[in-house]
């Protein structure tokens, strides 16, 4: 915009300019020039108040000059405009001065840009390269790098010591054992009384003994149902690791389609912003030639604030997404990303795999992993119960055996023993008490599995068929507004209608194109959920 203030003496015109000299408020500055040499003898341009000039404003400059107009200026920037467009060839004394200014100012600011462009240059060598991310690339960083997918490997892998240390129980234990003592033995002590005419004592004497010992269970059937109950303890954490893994899967596809529909919500208010400048510049063109009206103008421009202020929205929305999407993947925050499926997002594929909850029920690795701890507590509850029975258990030694380490001789022990537990103080029948209400806990927590399981996989098929038609209602929608924002254009063109028609337009295409992107967001979010509540996740994703 630029406006124009007609400033008239006796003997000269001064045109006030401010703002834009710049497309076709040109024109209109030279017009008002030749009215005004028309009337005065002198006319004088001020361009103090200007602040942008295109290039043909600096061929109109150029022109006022060579038809002996004065540009009156002050700023720098203006300056050297001036100077550009008058030349040194032509120059005044006046002029000369301020072209010698003009000089100094360009030698000046020929520095800076060498220095800031030097060092820009250092701050992009310094700068980390954007990686190119693919969502199967994505899902694969995730499962290989983010902490939460670690901590299942290793709640895994203490789940198998568990196991181990449980089976060290049926284990033979061996160990070598060497002694060296001293030993004085109080008769009295010993044997209840004092014999006359010996020692009130034995000794001292050394025992020296050195060899190996050796011990075994035969028949433990409390160990057997420990180590049956955390090799299902086990399994259970392998499948809990598996469930990590798909939520982490999904989190990751629902942030990566995040930061597609962030992506395309800008490339959408970058397209809006176009056609909003174009219906604009029609406007004020239309103005211009007194086909149209001021506040059709200004209704316009209004339209192309609000869509520039949706851009800084979505662009930051945009932003945002993939700070989330390089939490999940442990990228380092300075590392930039650039999504390579941009344009995957607005495919609406058929989702191949089998969506019945039987097969849920079978493939969910929270069903597996409860299974497992239910069949775990069996197992406890088994091993509390054989608490009960007799456990047998071999014990043998060979030793070096003497007075001294010189003395001695080969010595040997082995025994079997069985213990039978006759009275525990109510123990084995608490354990018993207890792993039956742990039976029991995780029954219900299983059915409650179950049932969640169950709505999980309705809902989510019910939200997918939804999904697909609400994309092939939304891409009508767009092709509709699309249309009346042409058909609206052409009517305002034609001096039918003003541009309210237009602007409407404009909002019914704005609330199309949300929709197409809501839409789209939608299925593939659906999809994504489906296979999750199938327990497909992974496999879906990695392909």
């Amino acid at each position: 915009m630029l406006k124009i203030t007609v400033q008239r003496g006796e003997t000269k015109s001064t045109l006030l300019l401010e703002g834009k000299l710049a497309g076709a408020w040109v024109a209109e500055v030279e017009n008002s020039w030749v009215a005004e040499r028309a009337k005065a003898k002198e006319v004088l341009v001020d361009l103090n108040e200007v602040t942008f000039v295109d290039a043909e404003g600096k061929a109109l400059l150029t022109k006022l000059h060579e038809a002996g107009a004065t540009l009156i200026c002050k700023g720098c920037l203006t300056r050297a405009i001036v100077a550009q467009a008058c030349g040194e060839s032509s120059e005044t004394p006046t002029q000369g001065k301020m072209n010698t200014q003009h000089k100094i100012i360009k030698a000046i600011l020929i520095g800076f840009f060498a220095i800031a462009i030097q060092n820009s240059g250092t701050a992009r060598a310094q700068e980390k390269s954007a990686i190119q991310l693919t969502l199967h690339d994505a899902v694969a960083l995730a499962l290989k790098q983010n902490p939460q997918v670690q901590i299942g490997v290793l709640q895994s892998a203490q789940a198998k010591q568990d196991q181990n240390i449980a089976r060290a129980d049926l284990l033979p234990q061996a160990q070598f054992n060497v002694s060296d003592a001293v030993e004085r033995a109080n008769l009295e002590t010993a044997f209840g009384s004092r014999f006359p005419g010996f020692a009130e004592h034995l000794g001292p004497f050394q025992i020296f003994n050195v060899g190996p010992s050796a011990s075994a269970p035969i028949v433990d059937f409390a160990a057997w149902s420990r180590l049956h109950a955390a090799k299902e303890n086990t399994s259970a954490a392998h499948a809990g690791e598996q469930s990590i893994r798909e939520d982490m899967v999904l989190q990751t596809v629902s942030q990566y389609l995040g930061a597609l529909r962030a992506a395309a919500q800008v490339k959408a208010a970058q397209t809006r912003i176009d056609l909003a400048q174009a219906l604009y510049n029609q406007a004020a063109d239309m103005q211009k030639n007194g086909a149209g009206t001021g506040i059709d103008t200004l209704r316009a421009n209004v339209e192309l604030q609000n869509e520039k202020q949706v851009l800084i929205a979505a662009q930051t929305q945009f932003d945002v997404a993939l700070f989330g999407l390089a939490r999940l993947l442990s990228l380092d925050p300075r590392q930039p990303i650039q999504l390579s499926d941009a344009m995957s997002f607005f495919e609406t594929p058929e989702f191949a795999i089998e969506g019945s909850i039987d097969r849920a029920y079978q493939v969910r690795p929270e069903m597996l992993q409860i299974d497992a701890r239910l069949r775990a507590a069996q197992e406890n509850r088994h091993a509390a119960f054989n608490e009960r029975l007799p456990s047998i258990r071999g014990e043998g030694g060979w030793n070096y055996q003497g007075v001294s380490i010189n003395s001695g001789i080969p010595v040997y022990e082995y025994q079997v023993g069985a213990v039978v537990p006759l009275f525990t103080g109510g123990r084995i029948q608490a354990e018993t008490s207890k792993a039956d209400l742990e039976i029991k806990k995780v029954e219900q927590q299983r059915d409650d599995l179950r049932n969640e399981i169950a709505l999980e996989v309705k809902t989510a098929t019910a939200q997918l068929e939804s999904a697909r038609h609400q994309v092939e209602v939304a891409n009508l929608g767009i092709q509709l507004a699309q249309e009346e924002v042409t058909q609206a254009r052409d009517r305002f063109a034609a001096g039918v209608a003003d541009n309210i028609e237009v602007v409407q337009a404009q909002d019914a295409l704005s609330r199309a194109s949300d929709n197409q992107i809501a839409a789209l967001y939608q299925f593939n979010q659906a999809r994504a959920d489906l296979a999750r509540a199938i327990g497909q996740m992974e496999s879906l994703y990695t392909k």
